[in-house]
Formats: structure tokens, C-alpha cells, sequence
């Protein structure tokens, strides 16, 4: 199977934006904030492409490595499936529903409308669903330890970004974005659903 040509690319501009968030001070922090960064209260100021850009943002080395990483691992397999052009496509949507239901969560959800988040992880979620479902049976690493059928690890890690959510409403959790997760999975299931029939796989 030929690796992914997008794969690259994707992970170049997640790197750019990465060394944008540590140029200059306080000014550029604030144009970050407001311009690579999604949350409910900077989409209803009018800033609705925070929801592509913050697609390709990471603040922190260790979420763009291993976002990346993961990318690299699950995209290169899903590209040539789909086709350069319609990955993209599919990537894209992906990151964008996911960053509006990481919105939606934390405003309606979570009560904290001016939650903000980065980070390709919903759309790459997305990508490893869709991998799952095409691969059902390829093994993963489970936490990199323990060997599992690929779509008994997705069907996992979708269980506990739902408990993940469901901590969070109730005032405890962890700072990760279940929501935008669970938004890139969904759009992972959608596309299986559409492709199948077309690609019978």
C-alpha cells in the first residue's frame, strides 16, 4: 500500500503554526488566541475560521508530536483509500465539525463558553475511526503495550472520550477535548458508511 502524499504536508503547516505560537510576546499570543484557537465565545465575535485553523494549531512540542505521530501512523494507510483529493476532503470536515462540537460541548455542555482549544486531535480522530472500520482486524498497540483488533481500540478509546465528557459535565475529568474527539469520530463513521458500498471494503 503507497503512503499518503498529504501526510507531509499536513504535518509542515501543524509545524509552522506550532513555531507562529512561540514568535514575539504578548501581541502575539493575543492574535493566536483569537485567530488559532476555537471556542464558542471567539465564534460568536465572528471568528468562524478558527474552526479550520485551529485544525493545524498546537501550543505545546508534545501534543503536535504526538498528534503527528499518530497521523502519520493511521493517515498513510486511510490516503491511498480514499485518494489524496478526497482525504483531504474528508480530513478537513473532520477537524472543522470537530472543533464546532468542541464549542457546542464546553458552551451548552460544560457552561464554559470561553473554553478554548487547539490541536489536529478530533480530525485525527476521525482518521483512526476510519482506519478501524476499513481494518477491523489489523492490530493496534492499545496504550502501546497491549495487542487489540483495530476497531476494538477504537471502540475503546470512543468509550472513554464519552466518560472523559461525561466527568468533565460533572465538574471533574481531565483538560483534553473529549467533545472535539468525539465530533472527529462521528465524521469517521459517516464517511465508512458512505464509502463502503464504493469502495467495497
Amino acid at each position: 500500500m503507497k503512503s499518503g502524499r498529504l501526510i507531509p504536508i499536513i504535518i509542515l503547516l501543524n509545524s509552522v503554526v506550532f513555531f507562529l505560537w512561540s514568535y514575539g510576546g504578548t501581541e502575539n499570543q493575543e492574535f493566536m488566541e483569537s485567530n488559532f484557537a476555537v471556542s464558542w465565545e471567539v465564534l460568536r465575535e465572528g471568528h468562524w475560521w478558527v474552526l479550520l485553523t485551529a485544525v493545524f494549531s498546537h501550543n505545546l512540542f508534545f501534543h503536535l508530536f504526538i498528534n503527528m505521530f499518530v497521523l502519520n501512523s493511521f493517515g498513510n494507510a486511510v490516503e491511498p483509500v480514499l485518494g489524496s483529493k478526497y482525504f483531504l476532503i474528508f480530513y478537513l470536515i473532520a477537524g472543522i465539525f470537530s472543533s464546532f462540537t468542541h464549542a457546542l460541548v464546553s458552551a451548552f455542555l460544560l457552561g464554559q463558553p470561553d473554553l478554548p482549544a487547539v490541536g489536529a486531535s478530533g480530525a485525527i480522530a476521525g482518521v483512526v475511526l476510519l482506519f478501524a472500520l476499513f481494518f477491523p482486524r489489523e492490530k493496534l498497540l492499545f496504550f502501546g503495550i497491549l495487542p487489540l483488533p483495530a476497531i476494538w481500540g477504537a471502540l475503546i478509546f470512543v468509550g472513554l472520550d464519552v466518560w472523559g465528557l461525561i466527568s468533565q459535565a460533572e465538574g471533574g475529568g481531565l483538560p483534553i477535548g473529549h467533545g472535539a474527539h468525539l465530533g472527529g469520530a462521528f465524521c469517521g463513521i459517516v464517511a465508512y458508511l458512505y464509502w463502503r458500498k464504493r469502495l467495497r471494503v
